[in-house]
């Protein structure tokens, strides 16, 4: 190794050494910013989860079939029909990518159904070596005049608040809106805040991939409330975007063109 390179590598060092452990932890893989449409589904962006579920608390498999475009808006449906070990299919969608601090917005109409959740989030966790992180909005089908706002950090959660949405969650879109920066996370509802988050132990520090999932339960209904099934239930999403720090707001409707 060249005395230059063994330089260079030392200052590299030194610099890496003065960051604090939040801002090392958003440096590997991190995404740019984006607006989705979903005209279609850019495979260079998402990945459709298929094959399996996420553990005994929930009643279906996780199934291509269940995710489709139509009309410039992604649907994700969940049905009666044998998939895996389940009798039900769900659909999710996830990204490639993990993105990191910056501003995540979603237009959203929500299934209902006693039993079934509709989740917009960000997750990273163990099956991609890292603690488990997470930020959260979740209309459970039981309640939809009602979103819960939570984060996990180091599976660590217990920061649940449950807030109006004027309506019904599953009578219209509505906006969902998080701003997540190292010493701050804030939580809108169509434009409005509703809750922040100032205490460093309680917001995320590890880039995550963003999901949109539809799913239900046989089990958490203490939470999400006795399963009844009526008929096939669908989640919409109309458009989602990242803004990263810095960045100009990308669509006039945006919560970063306000901030």
């Amino acid at each position: 190794m060249t005395k230059p390179i063994r330089k260079t590598l030392a200052t590299l060092a030194v610099l890496l050494a003065g960051l604090p452990v939040a801002t090392l932890a958003q440096e590997a893989n991190i995404g740019t910013s984006f607006v989705e449409n979903f005209d279609k589904i850019n495979r260079k962006i998402w990945y459709i989860s298929d094959g399996w579920d996420n553990g005994a608390h929930q009643n279906c498999t996780w199934s291509k079939k269940q995710v489709a475009v139509q009309n410039g808006v992604l649907e994700l449906t969940f049905e009666q029909r044998k998939a895996g070990k389940r009798d039900y299919a769900c659909g999710e969608i996830q990204t490639l990518k993990r993105f990191g601090y910056g501003t995540y917005e979603a237009r959203i109409k929500t299934a209902e159904g006693s039993g079934l959740n509709s989740a917009f989030f960000t997750y990273i966790g163990p099956t991609d070596k890292k603690p488990h992180d997470e930020i959260d909005f979740e209309v459970l089908g039981k309640d939809t005049g009602k979103v819960q706002v939570n984060q996990y950090i180091s599976a660590k959660g217990g920061n649940e608040k449950l807030v109006d949405v004027e309506g019904g969650a599953n009578a219209a879109f509505n906006d969902y809106a998080f701003v997540w920066e190292r010493d701050r996370l804030r939580y809108y509802v169509n434009g409005a805040l509703v809750q922040d988050v100032t205490d460093p132990a309680k917001i995320p520090v590890n880039a995550q991939k963003i999901f949109f999932s539809l799913w239900g339960t046989d089990t958490l209904s203490d939470w999400m409330g006795k399963f009844d099934y009526h008929g096939p239930a669908t989640m919409q999403i109309d458009r989602f975007a990242f803004t990263a720090p810095g960045d100009k707001c990308q669509f006039p409707e945006s919560i970063t063109c306000k901030l």
